[in-house]
């Protein structure tokens, strides 16, 4: 009896009650070619954890530009050239103002940085760091960000 439970829990009572994936965007930043090639990281608010620039879709604004927009506020991306075609994705647990936990489903942007300011809407609150890809790979915690880091 307990296989049978356990088998409509999980093919007809958990995908009844499971949220969706909450939608993100998020800017890789990059300057360099080739092995010059430099990864811009900062750090989270909450955890201080190393990520990529990101958040939640902007009303009036497509994917990449709201990627963009992420990039200036949380990293001082003034200037840049967004890639309109997501470059991949991956997904995060997310801890929510409210307590809860949500998974994120994050699209990945390439913005080639062509000018970086140092006074920007979150400076107060992030650190900013150019990296190599490898070592962005592994100051990440996401695996498939890792992947694509990596593959840079």
């Amino acid at each position: 009896m307990g296989n049978a439970l356990k088998k409509a829990w999980e093919d007809y009572v958990s995908p009844l009650i499971k949220r969706p994936a909450r939608v993100q965007v998020a800017a890789l930043c990059y300057k360099g070619n080739g092995s010059d090639k430099k990864v811009l990281l900062v750090t989270s608010r909450d955890t201080g954890r190393w990520i990529l620039p990101k958040g939640w879709p902007i009303d009036g604004k497509d994917a990449p530009s709201a990627a963009m927009q992420e990039a200036w506020e949380e990293a001082g991306v003034s200037e840049g050239e967004v890639s309109r075609k997501a470059i991949g994705q991956f997904s995060y647990e997310k801890k929510m103002d409210t307590g809860g936990i949500e998974i994120c489903e994050t699209s990945i942007f390439a913005v080639n940085v062509k000018k970086l300011e140092d006074s920007f809407p979150e400076a107060a609150e992030r650190e900013r760091k150019w990296v190599t890809p490898t070592e962005a790979a592994n100051m990440v915690q996401e695996p498939e960000l890792q992947a694509i880091l990596e593959e840079l």
